[in-house]
């Protein structure tokens, strides 16, 4: 579940990539709106990513630094859920099943993990993911504001089709090592549990769940990676076709 979110591995929304230049673009009213959340969003992980580096330049430690992003990382996070309701009014041509299963991944390991077990929170797997999600964004969110400018500089588009091959492992390492240490927190408390009997003859066990979870990593992670090196090749070599026709 949560692979689809992790650093890099994020569809490129019907930005800047080919099939947005064969379609038609959003309207004058639905750009501006998209350059101003973009802009926003861009600012957001960037006050995340100072947050990082002010924490671990006054502790001289990389350890617990979430507790120093905590608030702005909840808050930028799940401002992405925006990014589903774009699609499903259409200003974004993407799909809203493919777009809401990437955010939702992340909502999800930001609130029903790493909020609600505190004991994971000093754990620097947490560290790991929130690192490569801080920089993925940055890169992630300046591509889109500039591909609707009509201004995107190499550099970006360089470091967006590129970084990731660092990015999602790293992600996916933080997230399923985050994943494993909530598990025993999550069976011994219970933690979203639902047991039966109840009135509803219903039951949910949240730590199979979680491993269900982990385990979706497997034929996930290898699919959205080698997509990603797919488009890695055809975009970074168009754009040096284009170079050298010019």
């Amino acid at each position: 579940m949560a692979a689809a979110g992790s650093g890099g591995s994020r569809a490129d929304n019907g930005y800047g990539g080919q099939q947005a230049r064969r379609r038609k673009g959003p309207g004058a009213l639905a750009t501006g709106y998209l350059v101003i959340y973009n802009v926003v969003m861009t600012a957001g992980w960037l006050v995340i990513a100072v947050g990082l580096v002010r924490a671990y330049l006054a502790k001289g430690s990389y350890h617990s630094l979430y507790y120093s992003i905590e608030k702005p990382l909840k808050f930028f996070q799940t401002g992405a859920l925006l990014e589903i309701l774009h699609c499903a009014l259409g200003i974004v041509p993407s799909s809203v099943v493919l777009t809401a299963f990437q955010v939702m991944s992340r909502v999800f390991l930001t609130w029903a993990v790493t909020h609600s077990v505190k004991e994971v929170q000093t754990e620097d797997s947490v560290l790991l993911f929130v690192v490569a999600w801080t920089i993925t964004e940055i890169i992630r969110y300046s591509f889109y504001t500039f591909s609707l400018l009509n201004h995107l500089p190499y550099l970006i588009k360089w470091a967006r089709y590129t970084l990731f091959i660092v990015l999602y492992p790293m992600g996916v390492s933080g997230e399923l090592l985050t994943i494993y240490a909530a598990l025993p927190f999550v069976r011994q408390s219970g933690l979203y549990s639902i047991s039966l009997p109840n009135k509803y003859n219903f039951s949910f066990d949240y730590y199979t769940f979680l491993i269900l979870v982990m385990i979706s990593y497997i034929p996930i992670f290898p699919q959205l990676y080698f997509h990603m090196l797919h488009q890695r090749r055809k975009v970074l070599s168009h754009t040096e076709e284009h170079k050298k026709s010019e």
